[in-house]
């Protein structure tokens, strides 16, 4: 249950995108390959707001690994977990967190029983927690500075969770095999290592409806840009999916608008291509 949120924001007298809102990925879209959001691209986001626009980022990234927020081009909450969560970095509170209950609980347990020494990853608003960790787990939260506590069974983990990751290194296909028999959560199809389960019903593309709405911007001012393959529910569920020349095959399949690549401005192509919409 969420209800209508009112966001305040300075803007110019000019609004021509008075409840447009755009949620970009941010590794390999909003940042270029350097990890760099380049003064262009910032300089384009800060039209687009000035003239009443909604910024924000959608990423699979907990609020606790999220240490790159900043009003400079960002004046709308940001989107975590791959959608589950929207939290508004200016006041410090959750707008939404669709995350797992208890209904998450026998699919970590028919996971760990195939896979006793696997690590698996909780995440939790207030704590985060890992079973087996080991050096892939142990890079992956000290890399984003998130503290994290050893538990040794999933019961131990605060629920509810915003997110669960499996490192499932060499066995990421068969930890997969055993989610599609749990209907009851959902997961991001990979063909990676880390296998990463959500809440049923939750994705990046549902997570940008909900806060559209929450923030009363109609579905046909609502765009997203994205360039990989957990970025697709979101560039289908906009009104228009802006996708990076060099991105994945995957979003370049449901792309309606192509820009030029990361590294020479997607975003700032993206709002260039809205200048001329609106």
């Amino acid at each position: 249950m969420y209800f209508a949120y009112i966001w305040y924001y300075k803007s110019g007298d000019k609004m021509k995108f008075k409840n447009v809102i755009i949620a970009s990925d941010f590794d390999g879209t909003l940042k270029n390959d350097e990890g760099i959001i380049t003064p262009d691209v910032i300089e384009k986001i800060q039209y687009f707001i000035e003239n009443g626009g909604f910024f924000t980022v959608c990423t699979g990234r907990i609020h606790q690994g999220f240490h790159l927020y900043s009003p400079e081009y960002i004046n709308a909450p940001v989107l975590l977990g791959n959608g589950a969560m929207a939290y508004d970095y200016e006041k410090e509170e959750i707008i939404f967190n669709d995350a797992i209950g208890d209904e998450g609980l026998p699919a970590i347990k028919d996971i760990l029983k195939a896979f006793p020494k696997v690590p698996i990853e909780f995440y939790n608003f207030d704590k985060v927690c890992a079973i087996n960790l080991n050096a892939h787990s142990e890079q992956h939260f000290t890399s984003q500075g998130i503290n994290f506590e050893i538990v040794t069974n999933p019961e131990e983990a605060p629920r509810p969770w915003t997110k669960v990751m499996v490192a499932a290194h060499g066995c990421s296909q068969k930890v997969q095999e055993i989610l599609e028999n749990h209907p009851e959560i959902n997961y991001l199809k990979t063909t990676g290592n880390y296998v990463e389960i959500l809440k049923k019903g939750v994705d990046k593309g549902t997570g940008l409806l909900k806060l559209a709405e929450a923030m009363s911007c109609k579905q046909k001012d609502t765009y997203a840009a994205g360039d990989g393959y957990n970025d697709v529910e979101m560039l289908v569920a906009s009104n228009g999916g802006f996708v990076p020349e060099n991105g994945s095959k995957e979003a370049l399949a449901v792309a309606k608008y192509v820009t030029r690549s990361n590294n020479d401005g997607c975003i700032a192509h993206a709002i260039e291509i809205l200048d001329e919409i609106y």
